[in-house]
Parts: C-alpha cells; sequence; structure tokens
C-alpha cells in the first residue's frame, strides 16, 4: 500500500535508539525525508547514515529538548532543511520510582521530559504547518496513561498528560488540515527490555529459550491477548498509518497497539 508519505518531512524526537529509531526508519522507508534527533550525536548520526545507506533521505537535530535552548536548537536544525510536515514526540524517560522513593524533584524533572519537551516541540513546529495547512502531531503515550499501577506514578501520570493534551490540540487545530493523535505502545520489546528479562529469567524460572522468557514474563509482567510483547516495528506501523493522508479523518484518537493489554472498549 502506498501512504503517500514520499516528499513529506518528519521530526521524529528521540530517535536515536529505541521505539524512536523504528519509527525514523519506517518513516524514512516509506520515503518520507527525515529528520532524527538524539542528544547524543554520534548514535544519533549512526541513525542517520545508516537511512542513507539504505537509500533514504536523513539530517541531524542535536538537542536536549528538557530546556528551552535546546528545543530552539532541534527546531533550527529541523526546518533548515524545510518545514516539518510530521512531528512525532517521542522522547521521554521513564526513571523507576514507586511513590515510597519518588521525589517532587523527580516529578518536575518527568514533566519537563516527558511532557513540556513534548509542548515545545509543537509550538515550534507546528505554526508553519498551519500556514501550509496541512500537518500531523503524533505523541508516543502508553497503556498506563489509562490503568495506571501502583509504582511509576509520576510517569503513568505523565503518559496521561501526554494522551489529554493531544487531544487538546485537536480541538485547537479544528478545520486547519492538521491532525494530533496519539500511539499508544503496550509492553515493547526494545534491546534493553530484552536483556532484563533474560538477566531475570534463571532467578524467575522463566525457562531458558527466548520464547519460553517471553512467553512466561509476559504472562507474570503484562499479561495480554496475544502473549508476547510488541515490536517496535509494530508501533512504527502505527505511526506510518496515521502520519498520512490515508488517516485525513482521524485525529483527537488514540491508537492502542497493545495486544489487548488494556481492558476495555474505549
Amino acid at each position: 500500500m502506498d501512504l503517500h508519505l514520499t516528499g513529506k518531512r518528519a521530526l521524529v524526537t528521540g530517535s536515536s535508539s529505541g521505539l524512536g529509531e523504528a519509527i525514523v526508519k519506517a518513516l524514512a522507508a516509506e520515503g518520507a525525508d527525515v529528520v532524527v534527533h538524539g542528544r547524543d550525536r554520534d548514535r544519533t548520526e549512526a541513525v542517520a547514515a545508516a537511512i542513507r545507506s539504505g537509500g533514504g533521505s536523513a539530517h541531524v537535530a542535536i538537542g536536549d529538548l528538557a530546556t528551552d535552548a535546546g528545543a530552539d536548537a532541534v527546531a533550527e536544525a529541523a526546518l533548515s532543511g524545510g518545514p516539518i510536515d510530521i512531528l512525532v514526540n517521542n522522547a521521554g524517560a521513564y526513571p523507576h520510582r514507586s511513590w515510597h522513593d519518588v521525589t517532587a524533584d523527580d516529578w518536575r524533572q518527568t514533566y519537563e521530559v516527558n511532557v513540556i519537551s513534548g509542548v515545545r516541540m509543537i509550538k515550534r513546529v507546528v505554526p508553519p504547518m498551519r500556514e501550509r495547512g496541512w500537518g500531523r502531531v503524533i505523541q508516543i503515550g502508553g497503556g498506563l496513561a489509562a490503568q495506571p499501577i501502583a509504582d511509576l506514578p509520576h510517569y503513568t501520570a505523565s503518559l496521561a498528560a501526554r494522551h489529554n493534551l493531544a487531544v487538546s490540540l485537536a480541538r485547537t487545530l479544528k478545520g486547519t488540515g492538521i491532525t494530533s493523535n496519539i500511539v499508544s505502545p503496550g509492553a515493547i520489546l526494545v534491546d534493553s527490555v530484552e536483556r532484563f528479562l533474560t538477566d531475570l529469567a534463571p532467578e524467575r524460572g522463566w525457562g531458558e529459550t527466548w520464547d519460553e522468557i517471553e512467553r512466561n514474563s509476559i504472562e507474570e509482567l503484562v499479561p495480554n491477548d496475544v502473549g508476547r510483547f510488541g515490536r517496535p516495528e509494530e508501533i512504527a506501523a502505527a505511526v506510518l498509518y496515521l502520519s498520512g493522508p490515508l488517516a485525513d479523518y482521524v485525529t483527537g484518537t488514540t491508537l492502542r497497539v497493545d495486544g489487548g493489554t488494556v481492558k476495555g472498549v474505549h
């Protein structure tokens, strides 16, 4: 299927590794001119180089979106090659803290990184979209926004804020040709998760092969109807759909890609 992304320019924040890397590579493979963002120049340049070696078009933007100066630098670099049509706010962090351990400073920093960083990019990238009458803003959220757990209260609350602001933005962009949506992943198998589970498997008795470890760990930690972890490419596929004109009639929506982890009809 042609998703009609050739000629579009996309900025994916936090795309020097993990989920963001999968998204930016998928957009490039569909013909979009992409901007790879990260704080570490070497890792960010490596992703861009891999895209170029595969025949794609990729540029680099370096900066810490938790600061105004960093956001300015990223926006300037991203926009220097032309206007951005697709903004994917993926950058974020999930420091592991419980209600007992988390401090007010932890809450503040988590909101700075997970919520305000996205707002900074929206404020810098969306106004030119308005002038052209077309654009896409996609927040990468998560199921914990709707079904919080006891731990990670600062992180789950920040996810809820990301979902909320995306819908508010959709209402604000009414009639502009710009849509605002959320892709809400479940538990996704990035490299760090696989290493963590493999190291933990002997202690938990999950088995020795990866198939056993995945099946048993998902059942114990994050049960879902599919019975496995999601893959980064599956989240990227959802982003691709929302990024193109085939999704012109979709806005203010949460697209869950979680194997049925969230138990609800909403």
